[in-house]
């Protein structure tokens, strides 16, 4: 018998698109869509007595971590408040230094204090608790997806014996299509004149959602009935049924999709999967059907008419019990209402994260099924810096009568450089630029404390006399340069910690070309921003670019005395069976003279109570002594503020993404947000650490000549072992009370001062 060419070719055309088909199939499918994915965590909240906390911010914490409101609050994961004492239990969690074992607690709250926690059902008094973290994402490390994943022992049984009522009562012995199934359907639709019953497999089911689109062609279902049958031929059921559980499309979480049981069981119940109940898991079956047009926060009616019909299959299949299938038709439809979990909920944090991982862990460790990372993000801190970023925008908007302004804000801890909050932009559910990161800006004055610090290593001291003059620089080729100060005016000769302290330009540039602009240059490689810069003499104020992150990174070396440390956001990562990770060493360098770093610090500190940053006692009290630096770029594209208190470290920009002039500097646009973060988090006062060998004195003006400011007279500064000027007044230690004072140089105004002392 001899084919017919038209046929042989078809055939062979049917044979070369199968075999296409089943490469998809096996390379997708055996990918690493299907291993465990890492899942990432916020810190741990740490409870004791007299910790500054109230039972609203408590609750909140145990939203975020997935907790329910329970009326016993006996079960993991439930809580019950009552006035000011709270209920709860929390679960079973393992940290890096071992595990925690899940405990009913009960604390009581008085003045927004902690006032005593103990054992719920003893009553015995506890000084510590650890509540485990809240679940902030998913992903897989090296291929930046998120995803929450489970095997098939972690699926309840009770969750496959409802599907396979439900959607595929032969799963277990059909090849990938049923044409029983088929040929009811098709009746069905006939009987009805529409369609009201599908005849697709699980496995069908599977194809179409993971490895193909909605299209209602015969090519497509041609398609999806060959790789069903390829699906069937390579894996096992269980196999394709665990895929399936993990893949099927179950809603809408904001901008993104609820893919998986898990997730949602997480996003519509806040329970673990296997914490589910039987209405609970007909409600999630019966949304397969349509998520949308079955959604329960706005089709609850319609949601619960499903879900009662499911409850019914699951009976008359045997999967309920009569007795089970009455209390479960009897209970009310329940979901959460508003999205209020932490899951997914910090894209610009997790984004750091991932790039964190990658840089820091070796590879062969993060291929590890399953792993748990431990992360810095404080939920409390978060909170308030997407509250205040995006309101104190909106305010500056609507005062000036702007629009279009964008911001990003990174927060640490002053001493450990653990990053507790990152927003990259107004919008804070936005997965997309994280301008936090990825934004490079013009960082304006910020530069000065860098310029500033490089002079004091120098031979420059607080006191020094500076002038604040009109320069011009030439370069070959270029043309003449010639800087100006903010408010176009001139000041003369001006002590050194006042040209800071006012942001002078002209002192600056005078200053960064005497001690050479590549020291400087170089220097901000040594704080950790390992680019490189040209030593152009306008790098002095600030022409280079940065992201907040890097501005982030400088800052906390003077946050910490001259200490080098990356600022990091993870604290530990584990293994799938709580095996700490060892990650690649960390760098902790001495690398400015602690002495030179105070002095800078004590001036960072005069730029808050008496330069470019005085307006920002309307939202601090002065006693917390903050430190910090205002930046604006040419024409108000770009406004920063950069400080630390005792406690946090804070790096605010604000402008818009289409580089267009604003109408905020440093102090009217940034340090307004920078000031009301750090407001809502009741900072503790910065108490700078003296170095050994420093000695204190009052500078006399008159070296300035006439003096345009009065204070200049009261002001008393450190100096290096060394270098204290001619014309002083010798001073201990404010630390020691200002102390007993000793006059130092000729002058007549020390004469004169000392007729009075």
């Amino acid at each position: 018998m001899v084919v017919a060419p038209v046929v042989l070719c078809a055939l062979v055309l049917l044979g070369w698109h199968v075999a296409n088909l089943d490469k998809v199939i096996r390379q997708k499918f055996d990918g690493k869509r299907w291993a465990l994915p890492a899942v990432v965590y916020a810190r741990p909240l740490e409870l004791y007595p007299e910790l500054s906390f109230t039972a609203g911010m408590l609750k909140e914490e145990l939203r975020l971590a997935g907790y329910r409101q329970d009326n016993a609050a006996h079960d993991p994961g439930g809580y019950n408040l009552t006035g000011n004492v709270m209920h709860l239990a929390t679960r079973d969690f393992a940290f890096a230094d071992g595990l925690e074992k899940s405990a009913r607690i009960t604390v009581e709250f008085a003045d927004s204090v902690i006032k005593k926690i103990s054992r719920t059902d003893t009553g015995e008094p506890l000084a510590l608790v650890r509540i485990d973290p809240a679940r902030i994402g998913s992903f897989h490390p090296l291929e930046n997806e998120d995803r929450l994943v489970y095997s098939r022992e972690d699926i309840p049984d009770l969750l496959v014996k409802t599907l396979i009522a439900v959607e595929d009562q032969h799963f277990y012995s059909h090849f990938g299509v049923d044409p029983l199934g088929i040929l009811r359907a098709m009746f069905a639709n006939i009987r009805a004149g529409k369609t009201v019953q599908g005849g697709s497999t699980l496995t069908q089911q599977l194809v179409k959602n993971y490895f193909l689109n909605n299209e209602r062609t015969l090519q497509r279902k041609l398609n999806e009935v060959i790789m069903a049958l390829l699906l069937e031929n390579h894996y096992r059921k269980d196999e394709i049924l665990t895929a399936y559980v993990n893949e099927v499309f179950l809603g809408q979480d904001r901008g993104r999709a609820v893919h998986g049981f898990g997730l949602a069981s997480q996003f519509y119940f806040r329970r673990e999967l296997k914490d589910l109940a039987a209405a609970q898991i007909a409600m999630l079956v019966g949304m397969i059907k349509g998520p949308s047009y079955y959604d329960p926060r706005r089709y609850a009616e319609r949601c619960l008419q499903r879900r009662q019909l499911v409850l019914e299959l699951m009976r008359s299949e045997g999967v309920l019990a009569e007795e089970a299938y009455a209390a479960a038709k009897a209970s009310k439809l329940e979901t959460t209402g508003a999205v209020q979990s932490a899951f997914n909920r910090y894209p610009a944090f997790l984004e750091l994260v991932r790039r964190q991982l990658v840089q820091d862990y070796r590879e062969e460790d993060l291929t590890s099924n399953g792993l748990k990372i431990l992360t810095t993000l404080d939920p409390q801190v978060q909170m308030q810096v997407e509250r205040h970023l995006e309101e104190t925008v909106a305010a500056l908007e609507k005062r000036t009568g702007t629009s279009g302004l964008e911001g990003a804000v990174i927060v640490s801890s002053r001493e450990g450089g653990e990053i507790l909050a990152v927003a990259g932009g107004r919008a804070p559910l936005q997965f997309g630029f994280n301008r936090a990161l990825d934004a490079q800006r013009p960082i304006g004055s910020l530069i000065k404390p860098v310029v500033y610090l490089t002079a004091l290593t120098n031979g420059f001291t607080l006191a020094t006399p500076v002038r604040d003059e009109s320069v011009t620089l030439t370069a070959a080729g270029a043309k003449d340069w010639q800087p100006a100060n903010y408010d176009k005016k001139e000041h003369g000769l001006v002590p050194f910690y006042e040209a800071l302290a006012n942001s002078y330009n002209l002192a600056t540039v005078r200053i960064g070309m005497e001690i050479g602009v590549e020291k400087v240059v170089e220097n901000i490689k040594r704080m950790g921003v390992n680019r490189d810069f040209k030593p152009y003499p306008s790098f002095l104020l600030g022409t280079a670019a940065m992201s907040p992150l890097e501005v982030a990174q400088i800052y906390q070396l003077f946050a910490t005395g001259g200490f080098y440390q990356p600022q990091r956001v993870i604290g530990s990562v584990l293994t799938v069976d709580n095996t700490l990770v060892q990650r690649f060493g960390l760098t902790v360098e001495q690398r400015f003279p602690p002495e030179a770093v105070f002095l800078l610090n004590t001036a960072l500190q005069r730029v808050v109570t008496n330069g470019t940053a005085k307006s920002l006692v309307n939202y601090i009290p002065e006693a917390v002594r903050a430190a910090g630096k205002t930046g604006t770029t040419d024409e108000l594209r770009d406004s920063w503020f950069a400080g630390f208190t005792g406690d946090r470290l804070a790096v605010v920009w604000i402008g818009r993404d289409d580089n267009k002039p604003t109408v905020f500097t440093g102090s009217t646009g940034a340090m307004v947000v920078w000031g009301k973060i750090m407001q809502s988090l009741h900072p503790q006062p910065l108490v700078l650490t003296e170095p050994e060998g420093l000695e204190w004195a009052r500078v006399d003006p008159g070296i300035y000549g006439p003096a345009e400011d009065a204070s200049r007279n009261d002001v008393l500064l450190p100096f290096a072992p060394g270098t204290v000027p001619a014309e002083t007044i010798r001073a201990s230690s404010p630390a020691n009370g200002g102390g007993t004072q000793e006059r130092n140089g000729t002058g007549v105004l020390d004469t004169i001062r000392g007729w009075f002392q």
